[in-house]
């Protein structure tokens, strides 16, 4: 794994909805109202504008991980920081 600074985002118009992502990571994911996934800052609000992004904990990293492999949407996206490279999630190579 990296120490580079990642981010991640989820897609909403793929998101089911199901939560797998909040069981793995609830520092970074929370389900909305509207049944969706959103991921969230240090602040805990959540960032619901499309493709708005936040910094991955490297602490949780791994978690984060699991959760882009167990989502049943392939809707979450990690990518470094730097460049927008996504590492990890259906667009990462």
């Amino acid at each position: 794994m990296s120490s580079e600074a990642l981010e991640v985002w989820i897609d909403q118009d793929l998101c089911t909805g199901d939560g797998i992502c909040v069981q793995y990571a609830p520092e970074v994911f929370e389900l909305d109202i509207d049944g969706l996934a959103y991921v969230k800052g240090e602040d805990d609000e959540l960032r619901q504008k499309p493709g708005e992004t936040v910094l991955v904990p490297l602490t949780i990293l791994q978690d984060v991980v699991d959760s882009v492999k167990d989502c049943p949407g392939e809707c979450i996206h990690v990518r470094r920081a730097a460049d927008g490279v996504e590492v990890y999630g259906p667009d990462a190579d």
